[in-house]
């Protein structure tokens, strides 16, 4: 079994900045990729941003230029720095990582509990 403790969120006013970490524990051979979702009420939830192992990153068109994703894969931890915030990035903000358990296993996908992120004035 996979955890992912997600951490940093909070309340921000409008062009401020928040950095969120997701440090992922127990049974991983490897990490293939680690990422941000989010969901805002009443929304579907949305990718936010993706890096692979290869340091290959992809990000939401809303949030290019403003929010930059790393990791470190020593510590299989992801980050998320989120700078000059909106009010419509407002949501849970969820962790995301395909892991591979064992050699052997197969990629299993496996979600953080969310982290709530709140911009306003």
């Amino acid at each position: 079994q996979v955890q992912l403790v997600e951490s940093g969120g909070g309340l921000v006013q409008p062009g401020g900045s928040l950095r969120l970490s997701c440090a992922a524990s127990g049974s991983i051979y490897n990490i293939l990729t680690m990422g941000w979702y989010r969901q805002a009420p009443g929304k579907e939830r949305e990718l936010v941003a993706t890096i692979t192992s290869y340091r290959s990153t992809n990000y939401a068109d809303s949030v290019k230029g403003r929010f930059a994703i790393s990791r470190e894969s020593a510590k299989n931890t992801v980050y998320l720095q989120m700078n000059s915030l909106k009010p419509e990035d407002t949501a849970v903000y969820y962790c995301n990582a395909a892991v591979r358990p064992s050699l052997v296993a197969p990629l299993l996908q496996y979600w953080g509990q969310g982290t709530q992120v709140t911009v306003s004035s």
